[in-house]
């Protein structure tokens, strides 16, 4: 942590102050939506039911009800919340919110925050095999359905992703239900999509009435977002599936049997904390085992972030939450989603890729990538065509370089391929620009903060585009050459792409600044072109100029790698369905993988170097081992709650979660039985050892005995007691403990791992070091 502290000194000021930003009322609208948090166990017995006394305890601090008109005590409350967290959303002012706080049984109040959405080959790269064959992912598990609820953009159910043929029938104990609305019937339902509800309230409360006209007030998906994470959770089957020839082979979602419901709370100007926690809220009284988000809304406080207190309350029912670390990288500190009991998903590639080349007047060819397809450019195969970049040097970027909206003078860009400096503005809509303003082509060219990093977009001209070190010696040549020329080729597809994966740039990185006893993200899943299904009303751009329709798209984002990682828990429940969300999220960990298809460690995509915990948790998801882990580290939900205990957040905080008691049985925070490992030194130099607990639990063969490796540390010794485990039966626990002595402080984090071994099962956890600097 000590590596950049300005830099992660002014991202914690920069969060705290939006904190404050998002809290501060504004005051000159009448009123907004709070979530309005409650303690179901303080309801007078003088009440029938609990949504009778929230509604009284609303009507309570309206100021003048009678004279609401229309907008009466009944219209005020917006939601109300029965299950993963209980209370209602309602419409108040900013001092009847303050008034309400100070009602008996409330346990708080948030005010309504925006969350934005974090935008085939990787069944096979992740080892599970097609569906015909012989693999223990490919047996039919009729007796334990696993339902996976999908929070986002809602869902295209014409695609072929959701056809049920050869389903059972839905589980009896499914709750859930088939909403209806403009362009979405009940018929749109099926054995495979078994439930689509929408929530706008909250929405519509901060943006005003959706217009019915250009957005579909429905579960029908008109961004593409929400069908592409379902089909990469639970798809069915399609061969020949492709984005306009590219990616050719059988989209497959990474649980097949498995089935999907929607809950639709992402719209065209964002997500709503009210929305997002009453899909939660219903998801987890419908019956879902899963919760897949790919959405985030920076980090808050524990006890202010109202997604993190309702996926508490589902874990507590036994429902495992998967949600994307955030596309922030590769800065340090960007995580979102970083509560122990929210299972972070990191970004990172797969072996396949998209070449394209640019050749250069001077005999030079480039190496980039690209997702263009239009027969007229084989007509002009070998043409050079001019170039320009208007940036004036190599190095940074302009406004120009950028290619903006309105930065760009026809006259000197007509005819031409015209360089692009990634950033500020989306890839593809740069190519519109140039495409608008007369170019030809174009090159987006990395900039320092994307490396080499390559993500292929289906542009609306040809466009490829290349790293940082080529494209500095591509405007270079330009700047440099009068007469600079090129020639844009596409080469299709290629596969066995080493070294991969590696982790994507665009992936948030620790530390987790909340408690950097807690390692985060816990790991990387493929998130770099994604090919899922599409929906049917916009371009494969996203832009609303593309009047192309595809049935499949590639996307990239932890958007992507979130739902591969829903999809594999939601395979891991159907054979284990006695398995905890804690158990489901250990077995990922432990299990994950540290090195490349070349035998060396992950590399960082933006750096091109080595990552480390920070950027890839505890490694790469492998389902195949995942599925018999050997030990696995239980986190029951009073653990989670002493964790809290450690926080230093007062007993009403504390009553946000539950109403649990503190037992005082971690001695810090770095004791919850999580499967990675955090050890951090006070400011006090004279605390020179620190000792951490563990205790793992045997769901392999019940005899076993396992020896533990710790890799070696320059500023610390690890010593492992006892360094043998014994058991002698399934289920059986065994605790370990692991004392850190300080050998030289460091002023860096120190990375390294720890692994459990009997044999045949390799248990593995990732180990962080840091020394605090001195106060």
């Amino acid at each position: 942590m000590a590596g950049n502290p300005v830099k992660w000194v002014s991202l914690i000021l920069a969060s705290s102050l939006f904190f404050d930003l998002v809290l501060a009322a504004d005051t000159h609208i009448a009123k907004k939506t709070y979530i309005v948090q409650m303690d179901k166990s303080a309801m007078p017995k003088s009440f029938t039911n609990h949504l009778e006394w929230y509604s009284s305890k609303v009507k309570s601090v309206l100021f003048n009800p009678e004279k609401e008109g229309d907008a009466g005590d009944d219209d005020r409350i917006i939601y109300s919340y029965q299950t993963a967290i209980h209370g209602v959303a309602a419409l108040l002012s900013e001092e009847e919110a303050e008034r309400l706080e100070d009602e008996h049984g409330v346990v708080a109040i948030f005010p309504d925050t925006t969350y934005q959405l974090h935008t085939t080959r990787s069944p096979a790269f992740l080892g599970l095999e097609p569906e015909d064959s012989t693999s223990v992912w490919s047996q039919k598990v009729l007796d334990h359905d696993v339902v996976v609820g999908v929070l986002d953009t809602g869902i295209w159910p014409e695609s072929e992703s959701f056809n049920d043929t050869g389903m059972t029938p839905v589980p009896a104990h499914w709750k859930g239900k088939c909403e209806t609305g403009r362009g979405f019937e009940k018929h749109h339902c099926n054995r495979k999509i078994v439930g689509a509800r929408v929530f706008y309230h909250g929405y519509e409360a901060a943006t005003g009435k959706i217009n019915e006209q250009t957005e579909y007030k429905s579960p029908r998906d008109q961004d593409g977002h929400g069908t592409h994470t379902a089909a990469t959770v639970a798809g069915s089957p399609v061969r020949g599936a492709n984005l306009q020839g590219y990616a050719y082979g059988t989209a497959r979602g990474m649980a097949p049997g498995a089935r999907i419901a929607v809950y639709k709370v992402c719209w065209s100007g964002g997500c709503f904390s009210s929305d997002i926690l009453s899909a939660v809220d219903r998801a987890v009284d419908d019956g879902v085992n899963v919760l897949s988000i790919s959405l985030g809304g920076g980090v808050s406080p524990y006890y202010r972030d109202s997604l993190s207190i309702a996926a508490f309350g589902a874990m507590e029912m036994g429902v495992f939450i998967s949600s994307s670390a955030g596309n922030g990288g590769p800065d340090p500190v960007s995580l979102t989603n970083v509560s122990p009991w929210i299972t972070t998903v990191g970004a990172s590639t797969m072996d396949r890729d998209f070449p394209a080349t640019v050749k250069l007047g001077n005999g030079r060819t480039l190496i980039g990538v690209s997702l263009y397809r239009e027969q007229r450019i084989r007509r002009s195969i070998n043409k050079q065509y001019p170039m320009v970049y208007m940036g004036s040097n190599s190095s940074s970027p302009d406004p120009s370089s950028l290619c903006l909206e309105g930065t760009l003078d026809r006259r000197l860009v007509a005819g031409k391929i015209v360089i692009c400096d990634r950033g500020i503005s989306p890839r593809v809509q740069k190519g519109q620009v140039v495409k608008d303003a007369g170019g030809v082509g174009m090159v987006l060219s990395n900039t320092a903060s994307n490396g080499e990093e390559l993500v292929a977009d289906c542009h609306l001209l040809p466009a490829v585009a290349v790293g940082e070190t080529e494209g500095k010696a591509l405007k270079n040549y330009v700047l440099t050459s009068p007469k600079a020329t090129a020639n844009l080729a596409f080469l299709d597809t290629r596969l066995g792409i080493r070294p991969s994966p590696v982790v994507a740039a665009f992936s948030s990185r620790g530390p987790n600044f909340l408690s950097l006893e807690i390692l985060k993200p816990d790991v990387v899943a493929p998130g770099v072109n994604i090919l899922a299904a599409w929906t049917g009303d916009t371009g494969p751009s996203s832009l609303p100029t593309d009047r192309r329709r595809v049935k499949f798209n590639l996307l990239s984002g932890t958007s992507m790698s979130c739902p591969h990682v829903s999809g594999v828990a939601a395979l891991l429940k159907a054979r284990h369905p006695e398995w905890s969300p804690a158990v489901i999220k250990s077995a990922l960990m432990t299990t994950a993988y540290v090195h490349d298809n070349t035998g060396n460690p992950l590399r960082d995509s933006s750096t091109a170097a080595p990552s480390n915990p920070y950027d890839h948790g505890a490694g790469h998801i492998n389902p195949i081992k995942a599925l018999d882990p050997g030990l696995v580290y239980e986190i029951k939900a009073q653990d989670y709650f002493e964790f809290l205990c450690t926080q230093s957040l007062t007993p009403a905080q504390l009553k946000f979660f539950s109403n649990r008691s503190c037992q005082h049985s971690l001695a810090n925070p770095g004791d919850l039985n999580y499967p990675s490992i955090s050890a951090v030194f006070p400011e006090k130099a004279s605390i020179t050892t620190l000792t951490l607990h563990r205790t793992v639990t045997n769901v392999g063969p019940p005899v076993s005995n396992y020896h533990v490796v710790v890799s070696p540390f320059k500023g610390a010794s690890v010593q492992v007691k006892p360094q043998t485990l014994h058991f002698t039966r399934k289920y059986q626990k065994i605790s370990y403990k692991i004392t850190f002595t300080t050998v030289s402080r460091q002023t860096v984090p120190e990375f390294g791992g720890l692994v459990w071994k009997d044999g045949v099962h390799r248990v593995r956890s990732p180990i962080v070091i840091t020394w605090l600097p001195p106060l």
